[in-house]
């Protein structure tokens, strides 16, 4: 959700796992009778309904399933606790404003302040928190703190046409906004608040029952038909431009429940085509795009699908899914830099401390989640889920908040940190509070904490052969109402990898399907499951469930071992940059007050379990032990994810050289023969000068583009060529080597300050490196430069001389990568001007030259 103001820097990649799911069925014989155990009865409440294939899994209601102690059960407590305490009236000051209604309660601060246009969206989040406890604790209190508020809302709707609003008007701000939104304005994000609310009066009907929250919902229903149903194709898509949240999805979900066509219509008109066209095509253009406003978009597709039938819905949802999980995700599962989706396969080149905006996940977990449902065979969608699970939801709350506050960010930069505590505009890693904070991700927060339950266990029914199946490893208990039989499930996940399955009540036949996570340590032999002490025979195959079938009676135990061992996991933007997992937890180093100014530099070889402490490691970085520990029990310190890792050492030589002396066509060739061909383009032409061939640059667009990958590898180099600058213009590069604007290696003939200036970056570190020499680059002549980096050292040279040299140079230049975006003669920010000159004889060497070296490179 983009906030009013502009937020911070970059990052991306991720966890693979690809499955097919081939499941082993292995008849066992049934154990004698025995007594059964007491059962613990879930508590009654209305089931959400679902729309899923007869033949597939359907989740079981959140009144069937109870959490038991774990840390997820900790963290919907704190939820719950805020659930209670927070004021309904303070929520509802808006709302009761906007029409006219008195009101003497306190405003809310953060993004539910009075002069925020995104107010009243958390009492949507709210709601829907509220009717998921209820059901699954069984606890009054939550359905009647949901009653009251819905209430009230009903009221607001019911005085909405004396406040000069269409019927069915229901918001905490004038309708006057969406008026602007139809005219071409761009307000903030007036549907995203009206979906939360819908959604949340749909979650209070189809959970705790509350009809009228229903009848308020048909109301808004209506308004949305009448209010879009005038406006031109063109026109609506043009109303999409802005943030409209999952309206598609919610719409979608009533037409379902009530089977009025008049919802799906409604519906389909929030199909953003802009977004739904590539998609469907099967093509990734995610670039640049907000991420959780596209997330949302997609979510609705699946709903769009059970109404319609349409595959193409599902092609959307799964194309949009697979491209965010493959190549647009961080280590910990989620995804974004400043909330944007980068290039695919970006990650180390883009790491902040606002990457992975934590509404993202919360989305993408639906996603996925609706996916399986419709495909079970494919369990990478539960792989993801699970990851995000553990290591990125819960880990945004902070566990020494009595109410559960959670951060906006997971920020992955090095030094990152998750402290208390903050309203708009806050430090990126802080947590939210009780009033003065109310940003998107504190109103997922209150969702994703109290549906901890929701997929732990799905099931099929209604069939000739029903099937329960166990995806998550969640200490918990489920009650199968059609077959009478409950499943208690008590395991050390996700410290240790043992897990027992018992009947603790009821008998039948059925399959028992454990999903067999892609994590899985396979082939060391430690791996087993036994059934009342037997070993089953069954093989445990990493990305797939294996069942067990049979009579199935109180007092049967299923024992499952899921080994793990630490995986070094590399970016794929950058070899030499890894995360380091053991099973599904990733794991991070912890600095306490230790400010870090770049990823550090570990040796994989020396990472040790500690004794005693199973998910807890030592490993030496920058030559000196730290603790590696789950990321999701790190908090109020500092924290490193993300490792840079040295490179075995090559030979010395030119990794690439581009002579530019073709003097023909427009491919330059790599004359190591490393490098695919570069290409001149613009106003780029050749010219002989003295005998040799260069190309020349036009100062307007001209400039050579050289292949994506350099200089990958490479703890310490010489980057060198020979220009003739014509003029001379601030900030026109040399060669400039990189991602973006944000992370780069580059060469300026001058600077404002009228001095050429060397400088590296990476995205996430606050200022640049940088060697500047003592004036511009001559003019009108060639002039040999060089730029040397090792041990945190660079020097300039020109024509042979030092220039400048910077002692304290910060990133190395291994951070950079296998870039993707690589230039003669021009920025990679596109407000740069261009070089007015020419190029000629382009070297990247793996070693950083000697002064003698370089002076020699010059004079041949």
């Amino acid at each position: 959700m983009p906030a009013p103001h502009s937020r911070p820097a970059p990052s991306r990649r991720q966890v693979l796992f690809t499955a097919s799911a081939a499941a082993a069925t292995t008849a066992i014989p049934a154990a004698p009778a025995a007594a059964a155990p007491a059962t613990t009865t879930a508590a009654s409440g209305p089931a959400t309904t679902e729309h899923r294939p007869a033949s597939g899994p359907a989740p079981f209601p959140l009144s069937a399933v109870r959490l038991l102690d774990s840390p997820f059960l900790a963290n919907m407590r704190r939820t719950c606790a805020y659930l209670l305490f927070v004021d309904p009236d303070r929520l509802l000051n808006t709302f009761r404003l906007n029409v006219g209604l008195p009101t003497s309660a306190e405003p809310c601060g953060g993004w539910e302040a009075p002069d925020v246009q995104l107010r009243g969206h958390t009492t949507g989040h709210l709601l829907s928190a509220l009717a998921q406890a209820h059901t699954n604790t069984g606890e009054r209190a939550y359905a009647d703190k949901g009653r009251l508020l819905v209430a009230a809302l009903a009221e607001c709707q019911r005085a909405a046409p004396a406040a000069g609003f269409r019927r069915g008007y229901l918001s905490a701000f004038p309708e006057s906004v969406f008026d602007l939104l139809e005219g071409g304005g761009r307000p903030w994000a007036p549907y995203y608040t009206l979906h939360k609310i819908m959604a949340g009066l749909l979650d209070q009907y189809l959970l705790s029952g509350n009809r009228e929250a229903f009848d308020v919902l048909l109301e808004m229903a209506a308004w949305t038909e009448e209010r879009t149903a005038p406006l031109s194709h063109e026109r609506m898509q043009g109303v999409l431009k802005v943030e409209f949240g999952g309206m598609n999805d919610v719409l979608a979900r009533l037409h379902l429940e009530t089977g009025d066509p008049v919802h799906l219509r409604t519906a389909r008109r929030f199909d953003h085509d802009e977004l739904y066209a590539p998609l469907a095509a099967g093509r990734d253009e995610l670039a640049g795009r907000h991420a959780n406003t596209e997330i949302a978009k997609v979510v609705g597709a699946v709903p769009g699908y059970e109404a319609t039938g349409e595959r193409r819905y599902l092609d959307i949802a799964d194309t949009f899914w697979t491209a965010v999980v493959r190549h647009h995700s961080y280590a910990i599962g989620g995804n974004s830099n400043q909330e944007l989706l980068g290039p695919p396969d970006e990650i180390a080149s883009r790491l902040s401390d606002v990457t992975c905006e934590n509404c993202n996940s919360y989305n993408m977990l639906k996603l996925g989640r609706q996916l399986f449902l419709h495909d079970p065979t494919r369990t990478e969608y539960l792989d993801h889920y699970e990851w995000t699970l553990y290591n990125q939801l819960l880990a945004e709350q902070d566990p020494d908040s009595e109410h559960g506050f959670v951060t906006y960010y997971t920020g992955l930069w090095a030094g990152s940190r998750r402290e208390p505590k903050g309203g708009l505009g806050s430090a990126p890693g802080s947590y939210s509070g009780d009033y003065d904070n109310f940003s998107c991700d504190h109103g997922t927060g209150l969702e994703t904490h109290t549906k901890f339950a929701d997929t732990v266990y799905f099931r099929t029914s209604g069939t000739r052969r029903p099937a329960l199946y166990v995806n998550l490893f969640i200490p918990s208990q489920v009650h199968w109402r059609e077959t009478g039989v409950t499943f208690r499930q008590e395991t050390d996940h996700p410290t240790g990898d043992r897990t027992r399955l018992t009947v603790t009540g009821g008998a039948a036949r059925f399959a028992l399907r454990i999903r067999v996570p892609g994590w899985l340590a396979a082939g060391d032999g430690r791996a087993e499951l036994k059934v009342n002490g037997r070993r089953t025979g069954n093989r445990l195959e990493p990305g797939t469930y294996t069942t067990v079938t049979r009579h199935w009676r109180s007092g049967d135990r299923v024992d499952l071992v899921l080994p793990r061992v630490p995986v070094w996991r590399p970016a794929p933007d950058n070899p030499q940059v890894r995360s380091v997992s053991y099973g599904p937890l990733v794991l991070a180093g912890g600095y306490g007050d230790t400010p870090l100014a770049t990823l550090p530099t570990v040796r994989p070889e020396t990472l040790r379990r500690t004794p005693g402490e199973p998910t807890r490691f030592t490993a030496e970085a920058d030559g000196r032990q730290v603790l590696l520990r789950p990321f999701h029990e790190v908090h109020h310190q500092r924290y490193n994810v993300y490792w840079s890792v040295e490179p075995r050492r090559r030979p010395a030589g030119d990794v690439a050289r581009y002579p530019l002396d073709e003097g023909h066509g427009t491919s330059v060739a790599d004359r190591t023969g490393t490098f695919a061909d570069g290409f001149l383009a613009g106003g780029a032409a050749w010219t002989t000068d003295g005998g040799a061939s260069a190309v020349t640059l036009d100062g307007h667009d001209g400039h050579v583009v050289l292949p994506a990958g350099l200089p990958s590898g490479l703890a310490e180099l010489t980057v060198s060529v020979r220009v003739r600058a014509d003029s001379l213009a601030p900030s026109a590069r040399v060669f400039d080597l990189g991602y973006s604007k944000d992370t780069y290696l580059f060469l300026a003939a001058t600077t404002g300050s009228g001095r050429a200036r060397a400088a590296l970056k990476i995205a996430g570190m606050e200022t640049e490196d940088f060697v500047d020499a003592t004036g511009p680059l001559p003019l009108g002549h060639w002039t040999h430069v060089a730029l040397t980096l090792a041990g945190g050292t660079g020097v300039f040279y020109v024509d042979g001389a030092e220039a400048g040299r910077n002692p304290a140079m910060v990133a190395s230049p291994l951070l950079l990568g296998r870039t993707s975006r690589n230039y003669l003669g021009r920025s990679q920010n596109s407000t740069h001007p261009h070089l007015h000159g020419a190029v000629r004889d382009f070297r990247l060497h793996n070693r950083a030259l000697t002064a003698d070296q370089v002076r020699r490179l010059a004079q041949g």
